[in-house]
């Protein structure tokens, strides 16, 4: 899977456009869902990455793109819940997130990517 990080709010995944945040799912891209994290926007000052979304769980491994400047902030449930599962949780700025993903075999990828801030 080849992931490329464009530019502040975009991103390549295969050759594909986006200009929202993404899920990858073994290699299956999806629009990420931010509303259930929305609730705690006043505490973080932005919307945080919360255990109420879709977090592509599975496998050993999470990457968590943070943004352009690794702004998103990510809750500590989120955290707790992959090392309950046994996942280790990669979290850097969205360009690293997409050479890390690059890195891998489209199947394993599981991922979340944030494209601004």
């Amino acid at each position: 899977m080849q992931a490329k990080f464009i530019g502040f709010g975009a991103i390549e995944i295969d050759g594909n456009p986006y200009d929202y945040d993404v899920i990858i799912d073994k290699g299956k891209v999806q629009k990420r869902k931010k509303k259930p994290s929305k609730v705690y926007r006043d505490w973080y000052g932005h919307t945080p990455l919360s255990i109420d979304e879709t977090i592509p769980w599975g496998g050993k491994h999470l990457i968590i793109g943070t943004g352009a400047n690794g702004q998103l902030p990510i809750m500590n449930e989120v955290y707790e819940a992959a090392r309950e599962r046994g996942i280790e949780v990669t979290a850097v700025p969205t360009d690293t997130a997409c050479k890390l993903i690059s890195a891998k075999r489209k199947g394993k990828v599981r991922a979340i990517l944030h494209i601004s801030c």
